[in-house]
């Protein structure tokens, strides 16, 4: 009998060793896992070369993590079984020496178990802040980029307007001074015309008076309008391409 229920002690205690080894080695790998964490693409919008970009994507990662998190859970919940097993085991066992060396036994097995769970949660709580630290921060990035994006498309607008109403000013004033010059003309020519009527008017007094200077006159007129037509056209094509060019 007492072989017997040796046996299943060492059993029990075999089974302990081989969990808290696994677990040993979880809990590395798992805390590599958190120290290498890293979000590229979906979360924070960037595109890393083939050549910089990490072996496992933030998506990736998580889901490594939540399986391992599981998977050592598990293994914890198992090892937590197994020293209740010996807890009670070690109150069946007779004898104080022997049940005092199982005690220090299971108290060791206990210690262990609680190290590796504080392990655990510390871990797991570390990863947890890290990932929602770089969700905040690939948050933060895109508002920014959003921000300058739209900043950078109202400036090109404005810019657009700016420059269109600088166009309208500049086309307003080339405008005024093409009037200007148009009124002056005018009042130029009225100037002259005036001027003609009058030594018109004295050139037909004395055409009256001497027919051959009439003839003389009638020639003078003719030639006269002539010039005035030409001098029209020539006054009407310059305001025409002042006029096309103010608009253009």
């Amino acid at each position: 009998m007492a072989a017997g229920s040796s046996n299943y002690w060492e059993d029990l205690r075999k089974q302990a060793r081989q969990l808290e080894n696994e677990l040993d080695l979880k809990l590395i790998s798992f805390s590599k896992l958190c120290t290498s964490y890293s979000h590229t693409g979906a979360r924070d919008g960037r595109r890393d070369s083939p050549e910089t970009a990490p072996l496992l994507n933030g998506s990736s990662q998580d889901r490594m993590f939540e399986t391992m998190a599981v998977e050592i859970e598990q293994l914890l919940a198992k090892l937590t079984g197994l020293n209740d097993k010996m807890a009670e085991y070690t109150n069946t066992a007779g004898g104080t020496s022997l049940n005092a060396a199982l005690m220090h036994t299971l108290q060791r097995h206990r210690d262990i178990l609680q190290d590796y769970t504080h392990e655990f949660h510390k871990t797991k709580a570390n990863f947890t802040a890290l990932r929602e630290r770089e969700d905040l921060l690939g948050s933060v990035h895109k508002d920014i980029e959003s921000f300058k994006s739209g900043t950078g498309v109202n400036n090109r607008r404005t810019e657009l307007f700016l420059k269109e109403h600088e166009h309208l000013r500049n086309s307003d004033r080339l405008m005024e001074e093409t009037i200007s010059i148009a009124m002056a003309t005018k009042e130029n020519i009225m100037s002259q015309r005036g001027l003609l009527k009058t030594i018109q008017s004295k050139m037909n007094t004395l055409a009256n008076r001497f027919p051959a200077v009439n003839n003389l006159i009638q020639r003078i007129n003719l030639r006269k309008r002539r010039d005035s037509l030409i001098l029209g056209a020539v006054i009407g094509i310059c305001t025409i391409l002042l006029l096309l060019y103010a608009f253009h």
